[in-house]
């Protein structure tokens, strides 16, 4: 199983995405699987290098 979160960097991190991240991951162990980070640069006129650091 391959599970993913792909934030898009255009603010700050909130605990909503957090909480995506944290139970794909979880998921992602439990299955034996594997968890990706991916950053979502779709809206390039709002993303920021800080927001995606």
């Amino acid at each position: 199983m391959k599970v993913r979160f792909a934030p898009s960097p255009t603010g700050p991190f909130h605990i909503g995405g957090a909480r995506s991240a944290l139970f794909n991951w979880l998921l992602a162990r439990k299955e034996k699987g594997t968890f990706v980070l991916r950053i979502e640069d779709t809206d390039l006129a709002r993303s920021t290098r800080e927001s995606e650091e």
